[in-house]
Order: C-alpha cells, then structure tokens, then sequence
C-alpha cells in the first residue's frame, strides 16, 4: 500500500502549484513587470548595477534605455572574473556554478552562471511544475507508483578556483533534492559517466529491473539509448520492458523527425508526450496541455522576457519589444534578463506565439541556425516539419540531417544541400526529394516564392548518408551525449563539407 499512498500524496502536493499558476496567467505583465524591478533591485550594489545605475531605475523604459542588449562575448570578461573568484559582478549572490556548453556554431566553450536562486526557482521549480501540469491533466496517473529513466549530459563536474563547471544536467543533479533522487534512474554515479559508450550500457544494466513509468531526455539521444535496450534484451518493444511506461518529457530538439519511430517501439494510444524548452540560461516554457505542441511560457521563474522581431533582427533597423507587444505567428528571437545575473542576453533562440492568452509559444529555431542565403527565411521548424509529412506519406524514417546553401557562381542559380541519415529508406530517393521540396513550398512561402520556376533556387540537392554518419561525426568531435547536436541549418557549409568529408573517406 505504501507505494500507492506516496503516489497520491506527491500528487497532491505538486498539484497546489496550479493556482500560482494560474496568477501569472492571469495577470501576465503585471508579474513579468514586477520580477524586471525585484531583479533590479537585488541587483543594484553588483558592478552592474553600479555601472547602469539600477538604483535609480523605476520602469521598464529606463531599463531598455540604459543596458544594451548583450551576448555570451560581451558578458564573457564578467564572467571570466567571476570564474576567477570575485563576486558581486552581475549577481548580488554567490555563483559558484557554470553550466559549461561548447555551443554548436562556436568550437569555444561558454560557462554559463548558474545562481542558487536560478536553480531553486527555475530549474528546480519548473521540474516540479511539469509534474503538476502533467498529473492536473492526467487524474489516473500512476507516475510515482515507479522511477523516471533520465538521460542527461556525459560529462562531470570540475571544480577551478573554488568554483564548479559541467554540464547543466551535472549540476542539477549534483544539487538535486532528496524527492527527485529517489524518483529517478539511473543512479547518480552512472547518470554522470563521462564516456558515452559505457555509459549506454550500464544504463541499461542499471534500468531494466526498475518500474520505470516515464522517460526524460533529449529525443535524439534518447532514441538511442531505447534502441540499444531492445538489442539487449531482445525485446520488439520497450512495454515489454517497462508495462507502465505512461509519458515521456523531452525537449532539446524538435520531436517531430523522430514521432514515428517513438510511435513503434512504444505502441501505446495512451502513452503520452511532454515537451519542454530549457537551456543553460534557464528554463522557459513547458507543454501544459494533452496532446499539444504549443508550450506555456513560464513568466515567474525568475527570467524578464523581450524578443526580437526576426524579420528586423541584426539590421539597423532592429527593434526590441516586450510580453505585451508580441503578436501571434511571428519568429522572434528570444531576450532574456535572469536570476543569475544575464542581463538582456540573447540566448540564440527563436520562437514564435501561438496564442496570447495565455502565452503559448513553438520553438522555431536558433538565430544562427537558419538559411537565408537567398531571402528564403528558412527555419528549424519548416524543415522538420517537412520531413515529418514526407516521411509519413512515403513511409520511411529519417535519423538525423543537416542543410547548408549551395551559393550562387556565374550564372549558376543557388540551392540547398541536404545531407540525409535514413533509418528505413525511401523506395524512390528521387520522389521522397521532390516532394520534400513540395512540401518545404507548402510550409513556408518565402521559400516557395523563391522556388517558383527556378526563380532564385534550384531544386533542393539530396546526399543520402552511410550509416552512423552523423553519430561518427559527434563522436570525432567529442560531442556524444546529453545537448549535443548537429546544427540543422546553416548559412555556411562548414558542417556538410565535413561530414561529405566522412562520407567520402569511407568509401575509400
């Protein structure tokens, strides 16, 4: 009985959080406006503070006014002291921690501040708050009645003048309370294997004789992981392993590329997915109801939001708005001012609303990750969304994939370079490029317009990888595991020539 009495009471207790919810729902910029001036205030004696003046700064007009907008470059000499051991830089508390993330436009790795304050109202309270949302929309749920699979990053903590750097997923697990450690699995010690390749199969070793009721973890990476435990145990599906699997929390990439090989190994029509956007930076939005791919954008976690309209962005005429001044169906990119000192820092992401009221959002993309060689405007989400339809209706499955331009030489027109990792070929590549092509027309008409009778563009070039390309190129790159990805889209061809590269030497 005991089993079942914990269960129902830790779903009460989480459930209690639904009406502080429902406050910042109600009252969205009237509680993002507060926590701007509560952060300014706590902030005020910091260098920052003192430089901006924040103790005369009553309004979010004065705010805008006096700190610019900021990335990781111009913040990284602050940080660097921080990491060196002075304080009341940028924060007024103690930062003894940095989520190191190498990025994937940029070989240089960044350490992000990770406050106390940023992990106990955000990273911590959204956990909880995705469990509230899940079991307020689930009555039945029996999540705690077994373990949650976690897969994280692979790498641990160091620790360089009295201050600690890793992987976000280290940190958090390092510091993670005592109801979360229980409720999870692997165990510590396996969870922060550094080494991929062992670390997969002491996973499996670890998980397989556990009640695991839910998973949470990169798609990619996780999908890996699942595919290895059934080559372990010689089972056709993963409920053959864990009967009460009931959900699944992912986030990191988009779900869609990989919905359908998800939908076999886990034949359920009741197993459901959550989806989250978290970063180093903090955590920002959770999935909040059955069955959607719009996300809830958490507003009292410590972090004041501004966003960038894309279709001004990095121009002179860039302009930066506020909650209260985005409108529906538009890409942004994503400002943030949080509860660890990262003071109006553009994270790199793109978003765009879905509704706004409450303030849903979709992840569209990363600033850096985009083509638009030609005026095309091409996202994340057109190309993954592309690939999803085409995959569904010529029935074969896609693993992994990356697209670059090709430039225009002479009076050669330009194009797009796909390099394509299949799991289940189509029959005929020459019908599953054509109608991709269609399809990317369908989803995004700057990208048609260009498409029109070869106007700008060439029909879209196709390279089908050998197998285990991308994986090959993670691994030679150290970047197996946990957030790592290859870049979806880029405006340059750095990434495509390196894997055409493997590619080529293989055959060899």
């Amino acid at each position: 009985m005991a089993i079942p009495i914990i269960n129902s009471l830790a779903s009460w207790i989480l459930k209690k959080r639904i009406h502080q919810i429902e406050l910042f729902l109600k009252y969205p910029n009237e509680v993002q406006e507060e926590l701007l001036l509560s952060l300014i205030k706590s902030a005020e004696n910091t260098f920052v503070g003192k430089n901006y003046g924040f103790s005369s700064i009553k309004s979010y007009n004065e705010f805008s006014n006096r700190v610019p907008i900021s990335t990781y470059e111009d913040l990284e000499p602050m940080i660097e002291r921080t990491r060196l051991g002075e304080q009341n830089v940028f924060w007024h508390t103690p930062i003894k921690w940095f989520a190191k993330s190498s990025g994937t436009t940029n070989a240089k790795s960044k350490f992000i501040p990770v406050s106390s304050e940023a992990l106990e109202n955000c990273h911590y309270k959204a956990s909880k708050d995705l469990l509230s949302l899940y079991l307020n929309n689930n009555e039945e749920s029996q999540l705690f009645t077994g373990k949650s699979l976690r897969l994280g990053g692979s790498k641990q903590l160091y620790e360089d003048n009295n201050t600690f750097f890793g992987d976000l997923s280290a940190i958090l697990i390092d510091n993670m309370p005592i109801w979360a450690e229980f409720s999870s699995t692997p165990s510590n010690k396996v969870s922060l294997m550094s080494e991929w390749e062992t670390k997969i199969p002491a996973i499996i070793k670890e998980t397989i004789q556990e009640n695991v009721t839910s998973f949470a973890g990169v798609p990619s990476w996780m999908l890996v992981l699942m595919n290895k435990t059934l080559e372990a145990t010689g089972k056709e599906n993963l409920l053959e392993i864990w009967p009460n699997l009931e959900v699944y929390f992912h986030g990191g990439v988009s779900f869609e590329p990989y919905r359908t090989q998800y939908n076999k190994i886990i034949p359920s029509k009741d197993f459901q997915y959550y989806e989250i956007y978290n970063a180093s930076e903090g955590f920002f939005a959770i999935q909040d109801l059955n069955d959607s791919s719009d996300l809830l954008l958490m507003l009292d976690y410590g972090i004041f939001y501004e966003f960038i309209p894309m279709d001004t962005f990095g121009t002179p005429e860039q302009k930066i708005v506020r909650l209260s001044e985005v409108e529906i169906n538009k890409n942004y990119a994503v400002v943030i001012t949080t509860n660890a000192g990262l003071w109006r820092y553009m994270i790199g992401d793109t978003v765009r609303f879905t509704s706004l009221n409450p303030f849903r959002i979709r992840v569209s993309g990363r600033t850096k990750h985009h083509i638009n060689v030609f005026g095309e405007e091409l996202m994340v989400e057109n190309t993954d969304r592309a690939i999803a339809k085409t995959c569904k209706t010529l029935n074969c499955e896609v693993m992994d994939y990356t697209v670059a331009p090709v430039f225009m030489e002479g009076k050669e027109k330009g194009a797009h370079e796909w390099m394509i990792e299949f799991k289940h070929d189509p029959e005929d590549i020459e019908a599953f490029r054509e109608l991709l092509d269609k399809n990317l027309q369908a989803l995004n008409s700057d990208y048609e317009a260009k498409r029109h009778n070869n106007m700008t563009l060439n029909l879209l070039v196709l390279n089908v990888s050998r197998k285990n390309l991308f994986y090959d190129w993670l691994k030679e790159n150290d970047k197996l595991g946990g957030q790592h990805k290859i870049p979806r889209l880029s405006n340059q061809r750095s990434y495509l020539e390196e894997l055409k590269a493997m590619q080529y030497s293989a055959t060899l």
